[in-house]
């Protein structure tokens, strides 16, 4: 195989040189094998016709190659000849992909339109994110959802006194959508809440009620992927669950453990610290490591920002100092505050201070919003569809009995396929002589039964009519004996004479 040497092209308005299109030329074209005469002489009438000027020489001239672009594929090799071995397609595939070079474009194609284009179709047509809240009441759950998407979701609450109504006993589930804007973007939010978790003496079986609600909703995407018509599917399934863990400074809950060991399997699991300002720095430091030590410990997987090889180190820096505040320390507030300085922030007023909610140094609220909104909202709702959803239709198609057939991505042996549908039809085979058997053993213990309860039937019957016949001997004897000894026959009651009767 032959390679020309490509000269380099810098600017977008160079060209390549003659030369090189010569020698390139020469290096691939063999030169023509000498025309008969009468061949010449066919293509000497055939120029005189066409007005073009004959050539002198037996074998015409090559014209020169035409200028050519300097976007050019390079380096060019020489066809191989027919009788050369071809190659592998592993190989060839390797010597295609050494043989790809990047060059830059002398002029605009268009191509790098598609941003835009994606762009401008993902604004007309909105973006949807479910999210799913979970944790004790009194957490601040409200007041954080509020928080984070600026707005009202919840109205607000009302306080009770004491009343004598009944307490539902199961955790309700409980789902709020809005509508939001911001800069042109529209956004179908879904929130869902799950009240009266935790709060019970027995919290037994607490988290099926969550979790059944999350396998409705994946059932109810599979069904409207599985109809016929599946232009507008409404993707209802929750991408994100923010777990409220309650400031207890000591480690993880038994309860809380239980939730999430079933939980992170099925949704991307964000664990938060409620009320972090009831804590101090070093006691939400020493916090943060029991639980992180409890969730390794215990198998449980919460959502991490995926890593990409094009991200450049200011991403990934970011990206690390998002993940080294998890589980996010948070305060929730909705109310604006004026500083001492004349600031107003959002925050929470005490006597030894402010709590801002927006300050890094404050609270992980902004962290939190980094990684749920502004930075991973899509990857989370990727991570769903691609990965967490997968998995469960996977499972679910499995268990109702349908699985792909591994045989159609791979070559198979006959003779080692036969030999799997020998042992199948042999396991097929015991199992149903082991059924046949069973249900032989089963009528035969019926009919044992029948037969038995037959007999003893019949020695009832028998012992019975056994019992009257010798009650009857016993009286014919008696009466045979009286009448030998002439008394008269006991027993029988004799009429009394009356008058005398006309009839």
């Amino acid at each position: 195989m032959l390679y020309v040497d490509a000269p380099s092209i810098d600017a977008p308005g160079d060209t390549i040189p003659d030369e090189f299109f010569q020698d390139l030329f020469d290096a691939v074209v063999k030169p023509p094998k000498p025309e008969t005469e009468h061949l010449v002489k066919a293509k000497a009438m055939a120029d005189h016709d066409l007005g073009h000027k004959p050539s002198s020489n037996a074998s015409p001239a090559v014209s020169p190659p035409p200028q050519r672009a300097a976007a050019v594929p390079a380096p060019l090799a020489a066809a191989p000849s027919s009788a050369a071995p071809s190659a592998s397609p592993a190989a060839q595939s390797s010597s295609d992909l050494r043989n790809i070079v990047r060059r830059k474009l002398t002029g605009y194609v268009g191509f790098a339109n598609l941003p835009n284009q994606w762009h401008r179709k993902s604004v007309r047509k909105g973006f949807n994110f479910n999210v799913m809240v979970v944790g004790e009441s009194g957490l601040g759950k409200s007041t954080l959802v509020n928080t984070l998407f600026n707005t009202s979701l919840y109205p607000p609450k009302e306080r009770k006194g004491p009343s004598l109504d009944i307490v539902p006993k199961t955790v309700s589930i409980q789902s709020i959508s809005a509508d939001i804007e911001e800069a042109g973007v529209r956004l179908r939010l879904t929130v869902v809440d799950t009240p009266g978790f935790g709060d019970f003496v027995n919290n037994d079986e607490s988290w099926r009620p969550i979790v059944d609600n999350i396998e409705q909703r994946y059932d109810a995407y599979l069904d409207a992927e599985n109809k016929v018509n599946r232009m507008n599917i409404v993707d209802n399934r929750i991408h994100a669950c923010v777990f409220f863990i309650q400031p207890t400074g000591h480690s993880l809950k038994p309860l809380d453990i239980e939730v999430m060991r079933r939980l992170h399997t099925k949704v991307n699991l964000i664990p938060v610290i409620a009320k972090s300002d009831t804590l101090t720095d070093e006691e939400i430091v020493s916090f943060k490591a029991r639980i992180l030590a409890d969730i390794k410990y215990h198998g449980i997987q919460i959502f991490e920002g995926p890593r990409y090889e094009l991200d450049d180190e200011e991403t990934i820096a970011e990206n690390n100092e998002i993940m080294s505040k998890v589980p996010f320390a948070v305060v929730g507030a909705g109310n604006e505050i004026t500083t001492a300085d004349g600031r107003k922030v959002r925050g929470r007023a005490y006597p030894w201070g402010i709590i801002e909610v927006d300050n890094e140094e404050h609270c992980d609220f902004v962290k939190l919003r980094q990684m749920l909104i502004r930075t991973h909202m899509e990857e989370l709702k990727e991570h769903t569809n691609n990965t967490l959803y997968e998995n469960y239709r996977t499972d679910k198609l499995i268990a109702m009995g349908v699985s792909q057939d591994p045989s159609v991505f791979k070559e198979v042996n006959p003779a080692v396929k036969q030999e799997e549908e020998r042992a199948l039809h042999e396991q097929k085979l015991a199992k149903m002589e082991a059924e046949m058997k069973m249900v032989f053993q089963q009528k035969v213990t019926e009919k044992e039964s029948k037969l038995k309860q037959s007999e003893e039937e019949l020695y009832a019957r028998h012992r019975e009519m056994k019992e009257q016949l010798e009650r009857q001997r016993m009286d014919l004897e008696e009466k045979k004996q009286r009448i030998e000894s002439g008394r008269p026959i006991e027993g029988k009651e004799t009429k009394k004479r009356g008058g005398f009767s006309l009839r």
